[in-house]
């Protein structure tokens, strides 16, 4: 008889508290949305293109082999240097898109260009998230395609190798990726793509303008002169080399390191023009004490130990979220943030989850129907349950480190986007792990 094996659940780990001010100079991985643009553009060029200093991280493998599953050639022998040579494409089998947005939405229009069948499926909270809307989209442009009640993953799609395109409209509110991901396919497409959104406000909006730049740098046609219409003109994509810039989601954490521990860190490589919003993540962690400044060296964050309240819309930056609340936590004053009522539909339910996890530590945190309220109150350590969230364990690293006795879960988690985290965090604070 076969011996049974029990999973057992991860070592829970314990978040570094901070003696004194941080003084370091991390260098952190490229953007995972940047990465996962390039790798889908470069499959769909008609040359070679590269990728320099890449994000490498579950999310962007589970992109990397979705992409050659279709036909694409990636090489990622070099970790700073991947190089993408376009195939022809056909059926894939079975795809993992792991917990992945970009993954499940960028890669099904692709797939309507291959010749054969697909199937998409994932981890148990990536059935959850919405798809709904871009499986009508891809009715309506002509890919045969059947998914699970309302819309959801397991999605199957029976390519042909063509894809009609033209207009549709659909309802985005849930994630910007539903429109980005038939964008980035439409150059492919015989007459194109027109996406015309209808509802409340597309969230995460300078995601959708890094989407429309890296086609305009891959060689297609775009017009975004509309409000919530983007055109892509049917074309051809050309090869080119990216520049992947480091990750503004990942590099909050230690931004907010400095805040908390009135020291100071530096993260190198940022461009002057970035594709991110850093200029308004710059404008928020002014508002919370922090002075900010970009230079020859990269993007420096000083901080003077005092946080204090914010009251901000994040509807464009939610990815920053979950941080901005661990900062909230630890402020002199009350917090709240706004326009995030789409977090629900992330990971995990991610307003639901940061209210639970921070008021184990009592914090007071509470639901608004688009956000969060925080009025600081004295925390205690405790063990943060981070539901397999990456952005829920680097918040409760930041509020360990002025708390003693924080416990994550899981902090293994952090690999989707950041594997390097654990050992980062810790080389910031001094301590060799």
């Amino acid at each position: 008889m076969a011996k049974l094996t029990v999973a057992r659940p991860p070592t829970p780990w314990h978040a570094p508290t901070a003696a004194g001010p941080v003084d370091a100079v991390v260098h952190l991985p490229g953007s995972k949305s940047v990465t996962n643009r390039a790798l889908v553009l470069s499959a769909l060029a008609t040359g070679p293109s590269t990728l320099a200093s890449p994000l490498v991280a579950r999310d962007s493998a589970l992109m990397v082999a979705g992409l050659r599953a279709l036909g694409a050639h990636v090489s990622t022998a070099v970790d700073d240097r991947w190089v993408v040579r376009p195939g022809p494409l056909h059926g894939a089998g079975d795809i993992d898109v792991g917990l992945a947005g970009t993954v499940m939405r960028f890669l099904p229009p692709v797939a309507g260009l291959a010749d054969g069948r697909a199937t998409f499926d994932g981890d148990p909270l990536a059935r959850r998230r919405p798809l709904g809307p871009l499986v009508e989209a891809l009715h309506a442009i002509g890919v045969r395609v059947t998914g699970g009640p309302g819309g959801l993953l397991p999605l199957t799609v029976q390519g042909s190798g063509e894809v009609r395109g033209g207009e549709v409209v659909i309802d985005a509110s849930a994630s910007s990726q539903l429109v980005s991901g038939l964008l980035l396919a439409g150059a492919r497409f015989t007459d194109g793509i027109t996406v015309r959104h209808h509802g409340p406000p597309v969230p995460a909006a300078p995601h959708l303008r890094m989407t429309v730049a890296m086609l305009r740098s891959a060689g297609a046609g775009v017009d975004d002169a509309t409000p919530d219409v983007w055109s892509v003109a049917p074309g051809r994509l050309s090869g080119r080399g990216w520049e992947i810039e480091p990750d503004l989601s990942s590099a909050l954490p230690f931004f907010a390191a400095a805040l908390v521990t009135g020291g100071s860190v530096t993260l190198p490589g940022w461009p002057r023009s970035s594709m991110q919003p850093v200029e308004q993540l710059r404008g928020l962690l002014r508002q919370m004490g922090a002075e900010v400044r970009l230079g020859t060296g990269g993007l420096t964050v000083h901080g003077t130990g005092r946080v204090h309240g914010l009251d901000a819309d994040l509807s464009g930056l939610s990815e920053l979220a979950p941080v901005l609340t661990a900062l909230a936590v630890l402020a002199e004053s009350p917090s709240t943030l706004r326009g995030i009522g789409h977090f629900r539909g992330h990971e995990t339910d991610r307003l639901a989850v940061l209210a639970r996890a921070l008021g184990t530590l009592g914090a007071e945190v509470t639901e608004l129907a688009d956000g969060l309220r925080i009025r600081p109150r004295p925390l205690r350590g405790g063990l943060v349950d981070t539901d397999r969230d990456h952005r829920m364990a680097h918040a409760a690293a930041v509020i360990g480190l002025a708390v003693p006795g924080v416990e994550l879960s899981d902090v293994a988690c952090t690999s989707k986007t950041l594997p390097e985290f654990p050992a980062l965090w810790s080389s910031m604070i001094g301590i060799n792990r």
